[in-house]
């Protein structure tokens, strides 16, 4: 069994935080309060959440917190765009941390769909 950090995803998602971390930083500060620190949770709880599912013993329970994470995604992609209508980033640094996220979402798909088949 690989270890957490050997995991794809996971490492993906850790990249996918510090770009959020990096974008964040540049928020100006009574935006990050609000608006920030619910873009920099949901994207750290992807990540979380495929740590959490990776330690449980049972892959059903694993399979939750995988679910978890995908939904974090998807919150994340919805603060994200919510950013960018609020002129909080540019076009290019929407693109970019969206197209991460896209490339994060096929993966994840992915590795939930082996799991599954691989338990049947």
């Amino acid at each position: 069994m690989k270890r957490l950090g050997e995991l794809e995803i996971y490492r993906l998602s850790l990249n996918l935080s510090q770009e959020a971390w990096e974008i964040y930083k540049q928020i100006p500060k009574p935006m990050q309060f609000d608006i920030g620190r619910q873009f920099l949770r949901s994207i750290d709880s992807i990540g979380a959440n495929i740590a959490e599912g990776y330690g449980r013993y049972h892959y059903k329970d694993s399979l939750n917190f995988y679910y978890n994470s995908r939904g974090s995604l998807w919150e994340s992609k919805h603060w994200l765009l919510l950013l960018y209508k609020r002129d909080l980033v540019s076009k290019q640094q929407y693109e970019t941390l969206l197209k991460s996220m896209e490339i994060l979402g096929i993966q994840l798909n992915s590795f939930i769909k082996r799991l599954k088949n691989a338990r049947k």
